[in-house]
């Protein structure tokens, strides 16, 4: 994520440097991925892979291809669907048979690939959300599979931070928790004691980070008025991200933040 979103390298609108990257608008990374990763579909392991690849692709997150000798091809049937990607080439597709069970067009090659990615030629690609589970090394992936470039900080701050919703100030910190995450905007978490809980409802939006874990969202109701999913929380957030258990973010429209105090010098 890191290198194809926001100022990376491989984005839309790079980052200033002294050096120019040669080539296309869209641009293709195809790098190692260091570990093992498995995807189980209806009780079976489907993929099993040492040697995946993840293809950074400008403005995409990364998508993992495997040499198709990792892949249980006696459960893929070919389709008849094809695409047509203008970077990569006409890409085929195969649906994916267990048992009782059919995904269609679960999984995609290019056999015969662009110039300008011949490196694609013996590798396929499946879609996460249609197997029931991935691994990597032993670890069940969340939501998918994490980027090496890609990173999660948590920091203690000094800071004024306010959420405010309808001239209504609902969460207020000196000492928020500042989550810096690669590619986007800083975040600022609150403690539940510094939230306006009671104007809080939860809302049935539940979303999943690879890096944060499972997240809960949050109505605010101001009355009979209704403001959907403002805020949301991790009550229970992977162990790299275990300093935000229990803390509450708003989306960046409510959220303002004092500059900071200057030091003082001598």
């Amino acid at each position: 994520m890191s290198l194809t979103f926001a100022s990376g390298p491989l984005a839309e609108h790079p980052a200033a440097s002294n050096y120019r990257i040669e080539g296309p608008a869209h641009r293709l990374f195809f790098d190692d991925f260091p570990r093992r990763v498995r995807a189980t579909f209806a009780g079976e392991v489907v993929l099993d892979s040492t040697h995946g690849k993840l293809l950074h692709e400008t403005g995409l997150l990364p998508q993992l291809y495997v040499p198709r000798e990792d892949v249980r091809m006696a459960r893929f049937g070919a389709s008849a669907h094809t695409s047509r990607c203008p970077w990569k080439g006409v890409a085929h597709y195969w649906d994916l048979v267990v048992g009782q069970r059919t995904v269609r067009n679960a999984m995609w090659a290019y056999p015969e690939p662009l110039s300008t990615a011949p490196w694609l030629a013996d590798y396929v690609a499946l879609y996460w959300d249609k197997l029931d589970e991935w691994r990597d090394e032993d670890e069940v992936v969340h939501g998918h599979l994490r980027d090496p470039y890609h990173r999660v900080d948590i920091r203690t701050a000094t800071r004024h931070v306010e959420a405010v919703i309808g001239a209504q100030i609902v969460a207020l910190s000196e000492h928020p928790k500042m989550l810096s995450e690669t590619g986007l905007p800083n975040r600022w978490y609150f403690a539940s004691d510094e939230v306006r809980r009671d104007l809080l409802r939860p809302s049935t939006t539940h979303t999943t980070c690879p890096y944060k874990g499972a997240a809960s969202y949050y109505d605010l109701w101001l009355g009979t008025h209704q403001i959907t999913d403002v805020a949301w929380c991790y009550a229970d957030p992977l162990p790299e991200s275990r300093a935000i258990a229990g803390y509450f973010c708003f989306a960046d429209e409510y959220v303002s933040v004092a500059p900071p105090a200057k030091s003082a010098t001598r």
